[in-house]
């Protein structure tokens, strides 16, 4: 019976990290979604702080939800969220880093020919 009861908890932990991944995707997405859509609006102040309210009420809400009786939840749940949150900020590094060096690759190339 143990046994079972032990599986239950990791089980109920690892769909609590799911579920905190899934709320620092919509964050996330919402918030590069937000920063390009920043380029084209006339009202830069105002999509920003809707964007910000309804992405935190969302994450809010959801970690509500999450938590249920048990703080480990809680725990679990924050670190699915900064999970995505490092995977994010890693990936948005290398792209900015292979951008830059594919921009200098070219700079080489063209002095090459001059």
């Amino acid at each position: 019976m143990e046994n079972l009861l032990v599986g239950n908890i990791f089980v109920e932990l690892a769909l609590v990290l799911l579920a905190g991944a899934l709320l620092g995707i919509l964050f996330f997405a919402g918030l590069w979604w937000t920063v390009n859509q920043l380029q084209s609006s006339q009202h830069v102040a105002l999509l920003f702080i809707i964007s910000l309210l309804v992405r935190s009420t969302i994450v809010i809400a959801g970690f509500y939800f999450i938590i249920g009786k048990d703080w480990h939840n809680l725990l679990a749940g924050l670190f699915g969220f900064m999970l995505v949150r490092l995977i994010t900020t890693r990936y948005i590094q290398l792209k900015q880093h292979t951008h830059s060096l594919n921009n200098d690759l070219i700079l080489d190339t063209e002095e090459d020919v001059l």
